[in-house]
């Protein structure tokens, strides 16, 4: 099992009027990474980041740049999504129309690749696609806003995946995201995830880089 423990902290969290700074405080963080979520208002009730944020945040950043596209037919803008910055692409399930034509094309890019479902679609939808991603991201709550609580369905979720990884391919990563705080980090960790997306929590807090510490090394 991969042992990889990383925190991607959510940038839909972060003080938009002081991006830089924000920037500069992730990477003075013991976060390794920071997730871009991308949204579209028809895949997600909400719109959030393009092109333009992205390549402002690849300016500031140093860290791996996580982007989370929760979007219709992402495969039109995945080759502008990693011109753009993004270390990592991930794709959401319910909106391919081809998966592994689709993530052969991430890969294609050079940039390590993804795939995601919302928590109404089965992990067993999982199957067979797990041997062609470097990470599964579980979402926790549903796709679009951020938040929100944490859906307790989401540990057997984990273990299910958990199964499937071991089967298909054990160096791929488990990613969770949704309602991740300093109370179920260490228990997420412990449950076998890699790379938690945590948003409100750390930029919410009133110490941001502290509340990635914790995240990172409480034990329960």
């Amino acid at each position: 099992m991969n042992t990889t423990r990383i925190i991607s902290p959510s940038l839909l969290s972060a003080d938009f009027s002081k991006l830089q700074y924000e920037c500069e405080m992730i990477n003075r963080s013991e976060a390794e990474w920071l997730h871009i979520d991308v949204m579209d208002g028809v895949f997600v009730p909400n719109i959030s980041f393009g092109f333009p944020v992205l390549k402002a945040v690849k300016k500031h950043c140093a860290k791996v740049i996580d982007v989370h596209l929760m979007i219709v037919e992402p495969e039109k803008y995945i080759e502008r999504f990693a011109k753009a910055g993004a270390d990592v692409i991930t794709v959401h399930l319910e909106t391919l129309k081809n998966p592994f034509d689709t993530l052969r094309a991430i890969r294609d890019l050079g940039v390590k690749v993804g795939v995601t479902i919302n928590p109404d679609i089965p992990v067993s939808s999982l199957c067979g696609l797990v041997g062609q991603v470097d990470m599964v991201l579980l979402m926790s709550v549903f796709a679009g806003y951020g938040g929100q609580k944490f859906i307790e369905d989401t540990w057997a979720r984990i273990e299910e995946l958990k199964a499937i990884v071991a089967d298909e391919n054990p160096d791929c990563l488990i990613q969770v995201d949704g309602g991740v705080n300093t109370e179920n980090a260490p228990k997420l960790f412990d449950a076998g995830v890699n790379v938690l997306v945590a948003g409100s929590a750390v930029f919410n807090s009133s110490d941001p880089m502290e509340t990635i510490h914790r995240m990172l090394h409480n034990t329960i």
